[in-house]
């Protein structure tokens, strides 16, 4: 039976690739199967709304381990669309799913949508410079990030839960689970972000985007230079094509010129305000709100007014 898959270790972004995988099954009449290797997860997802929920018992387990019982599963299935959240982990599994489907594969889609010949995707490329559209035959395996989309509402519909046993590749084990140390704050789950470039000259001169961003209630960001050169911020502050993709909804872009290597990682805030004393910074290119100043004059002024 066709249908359209979805698989992702990571539970949040599983119920986002509902979204586009719903709007695929009322074009393309085929049901939604959620997939997931976490029991605890299973009743979550069903009330996202898909047709079923496979829950792979396969025991301890890393994503990995499960590549090839998932695309033995999606052959037997006879899956036309698999959409796999697009983290590292997630990447590998659908080249893998892509290779044994003998698959096209598309990775961080933006948009897809049945399209004469196959699935229509469309991607970023370059940094944001351009949208490439392509149409990938069927079978088609997408890999989608976070946050890409929002997860559908709520379903009241019954949904299926069931067992399904798979044998996971005994070559990859999981011997053990450490949580990775972390400084500060998840700024991928920030509402608000208060971002710092090398407009500002040394470390203490960040608590003026400090006190900003304590008067906003936000959260400190910056540029990869700011995180790898000048080691002024942890590197999970890193916004930009090779750090941290965020969607708050309001970001400020304080002292940093707006290069599209990091606009790429913060175009899809829903408000971006930049304060650069160059006016023909890039940035306000991409800005809804600009002040052309010196930060060292602006940030207090504006922490001051939102303190009134």
């Amino acid at each position: 039976m066709a249908g359209i898959f979805v698989y992702s270790e990571d539970l949040a972004l599983a119920g986002q690739l509902l979204t586009p995988a719903l709007d695929l099954k009322r074009s393309l009449g085929q049901p939604v199967v959620a997939l997931t290797a976490d029991a605890a997860s299973a009743a979550a997802l069903a009330a996202l709304g898909p047709d079923r929920v496979l829950v792979l018992e396969a025991g301890p387990a890393s994503p990995e381990a499960l590549a090839p019982a998932l695309a033995d599963l999606l052959q037997r299935e006879g899956a036309q669309v698999v959409l796999v959240g697009g983290t590292l982990r997630g990447k590998h599994v659908a080249a893998h799913l892509a290779a044994v489907l003998d698959a096209g594969l598309a990775s961080d889609a933006k948009a897809l949508a049945p399209a004469e010949g196959g699935l229509g995707v469309q991607r970023i490329l370059y940094g944001g410079l351009a949208v490439s559209e392509e149409v990938l035959a069927y079978p088609a395996v997408v890999t989608v990030q976070a946050r890409t989309f929002l997860p559908p509402p709520p379903s009241a519909a019954e949904v299926a839960i069931a067992p399904q046993a798979v044998l996971a590749d005994a070559r990859v084990q999981v011997t053990r689970v450490e949580q990775a140390a972390r400084e500060g704050v998840d700024i991928a789950a920030s509402q608000r972000l208060v971002a710092v470039g090398r407009g500002f000259r040394t470390r203490e001169d960040l608590d003026l985007a400090a006190g900003l961003a304590g008067a906003l209630q936000a959260d400190l960001a910056c540029t990869r230079g700011i995180a790898e050169d000048e080691h002024w911020l942890p590197i999970e502050r890193y916004i930009g094509i090779s750090g941290q993709t965020v969607k708050p909804e309001l970001y400020v872009a304080a002292g940093l010129s707006g290069q599209v290597q990091h606009l790429v990682g913060c175009r899809e805030a829903k408000v971006i305000v930049a304060i650069n004393s160059d006016e023909r910074a890039p940035i306000f290119e991409a800005a809804d709100y600009g002040i052309v100043g010196d930060l060292y004059q602006v940030l207090p002024l504006l922490t001051a007014a939102l303190a009134r």
